[in-house]
C-alpha cells in the first residue's frame, strides 16, 4: 500500500502521524491540505475540514493520528512494535500519547503565537505555502490572517492568557529539563525504539516547539538531547549512534528508571487537574442529556468538537479551557491499557507517581469514533 498523508508541516497532529510513517518505513507522500483536491474530495468524505488524513492507494481514508497508528499497527504494516506488551510500559505509552497531544498544547500554542517579532516572518510564509499554495500575495496574507485569528482564539481556549503565561513557561522548562535528563541514557522514551508515547510527544515538540523560530532556539540551547530526539523521530532509521546504536529493545523487565518516574510525576502535577476538570464537566453535560442518542455527539453539528468550557486552578492560577471529548477518547486508551495483565504492577506505578486517578476518571458513556468524528456510545451500566 502506498499512502498520501494530507496535512501541513507545522501541524501538531500531522507530525504525530508523519513520524510514525517515517519510522516504520512505510511508503507515503506528504500532501498539503491547501490543495484543491483535499477540499473538493477528501473533506466531504471526512465530514469536516481537519487534519491529518491518511489516504490509501485503494482510496481508503483514516482521520486522526491516533487512529492512523492503531489501524496500521493492527494491519501489521510497521517494522517495530509500537504498543508495548508489558504492563507498565503499555500504560506509560498511552499516558504519554494523551499528555503529548493534549497536555503540551499550552506551551505549543504559547510559544507559537506570543512571540510575533521573532516567529511571525517564518509562520506567515509557512502557513501561506501550505494552506494557499500558488496564491497571490494579497490572498496569501488574508489566508494567514484568518488562520492566525483562529489559532490565537484556540490558544485562549487551552488556558493560555496573560495571567497563566509565567506558569506555562516555567512548566515547559521543567518538562524540557526532565525529558533531557531521561534521554541521557536512552534514545527513546522506553528504550531502544519509539513507542506510542514517543509519537504522542513528537506532535507538539516537533511541529511547534522545535520548528517555530523562538521555541526552536530555546530547545537547542536548553535541551540538546530533546532536540536530537526530535530529529531522531523524523529519521527513517533508529538514528541512535550517539547511544552506541543499541538494539530496538525496550527497557528490560518492564523497567521504569527514576528519570521516567520523575516525568510521570510531572504529568500528574501538570495535566491531572486539566483532565479531571474535563471529565467532571462531561459528566454533568451528559447528566443533563439522559436521552442523548448513541452514535451522536449531542452538538449542533456532527463535526463540532467542544462541549463547553470549564475552569480550574492550574499551578496556582485560575484558567478556563475548552472541553473536548477527544481528550476523553485518549484517556480511555490509558484505562483500557491498564485493564490487561499486570494490574497490580500498574496500580503500584500510578500510586507512586500520583496518577492513580487516571483510572477512575470516567463518564457515563464512552467516547467512540464513527465516520471520522467523535460520538457518545450507549450508556454504561452501573455507577461511573
Amino acid at each position: 500500500m502506498i499512502y498520501k498523508l494530507h496535512g501541513t508541516p507545522g501541524s501538531l497532529y500531522t507530525a504525530k502521524a508523519r513520524s510514525y510513517l517515517i519510522k516504520q518505513g512505510l511508503d507515503f507522500e506528504n500532501r498539503s491540505v491547501g490543495e484543491a483536491r483535499f477540499r473538493a474530495e477528501i473533506v466531504p468524505q471526512i465530514g469536516r475540514w481537519i487534519m491529518p488524513v491518511l489516504e490509501g492507494s485503494d482510496g481508503s481514508l483514516i482521520q486522526d493520528g491516533s487512529n492512523i497508528i492503531q489501524t496500521l499497527e493492527a494491519q501489521g504494516e510497521g517494522r517495530w512494535e509500537t504498543f508495548p506488551d508489558t504492563p507498565r510500559h503499555r500504560v506509560i505509552g498511552q499516558i504519554f500519547e494523551l499528555f503529548g497531544g493534549e497536555g503540551l498544547l499550552r506551551p505549543a500554542m504559547h510559544y507559537r503565537w506570543n512571540f510575533d517579532d521573532i516567529n511571525q516572518p517564518f509562520l506567515q510564509r509557512d502557513f501561506i505555502a501550505t494552506l494557499a499554495p500558488g496564491a497571490t500575495r494579497e490572498d496569501g496574507e488574508a489566508v494567514y490572517a484568518n488562520a492566525s485569528r483562529r489559532m490565537r482564539a484556540a490558544m485562549a481556549s487551552f488556558g493560555v492568557g496573560e495571567a497563566s503565561i509565567p506558569a506555562v513557561e516555567a512548566a515547559y522548562e521543567q518538562f524540557l529539563d526532565l525529558f533531557e535528563a531521561h534521554l541521557e541514557h536512552s534514545p527513546y522514551l522506553l528504550g531502544g525504539r519509539p513507542t506510542i508515547g514517543d509519537y504522542g510527544l513528537i506532535g507538539p515538540l516537533y511541529a511547534h516547539l522545535a520548528r517555530d523560530t523562538y521555541p526552536a532556539d530555546l530547545m537547542k540551547r536548553r535541551a540538546y538531547r530533546v532536540w536530537r530526539w526530535v530529529e531522531r523521530m523524523n529519521a527513517p532509521d533508529l538514528d541512535s549512534g550517539d547511544y552506541g546504536s543499541p538494539p530496538p529493545q525496550l527497557f528490560a523487565d518492564d523497567g521504569v528508571p527514576q528519570s521516567l518516574i520523575d516525568l510521570l510525576r510531572f504529568v500528574a502535577e501538570d495535566y491531572l487537574p486539566d483532565i479531571s476538570a474535563q471529565v467532571g464537566f462531561a459528566r454533568q453535560w451528559l447528566e443533563a442529556r439522559p436521552d442523548l442518542e448513541a452514535g451522536t455527539n449531542g452538538l449542533a453539528r456532527p463535526g463540532d468538537r467542544v462541549l463547553g468550557k470549564v475552569g480550574f486552578d492550574w499551578r496556582g492560577t485560575p484558567i478556563e479551557v475548552a472541553v473536548m471529548p477527544y481528550r476523553l477518547f485518549l484517556l480511555q486508551k490509558v484505562q483500557d491499557a491498564a485493564g490487561g495483565p499486570g494490574e497490580a504492577e500498574i496500580q503500584a506505578l500510578l500510586q507512586a507517581t500520583g496518577l492513580s486517578s487516571l483510572l477512575t476518571l470516567k463518564t457515563q458513556r464512552r467516547v467512540e469514533r464513527q465516520g471520522h468524528v467523535e460520538v457518545w456510545g450507549e450508556p454504561l451500566e452501573g455507577p461511573r
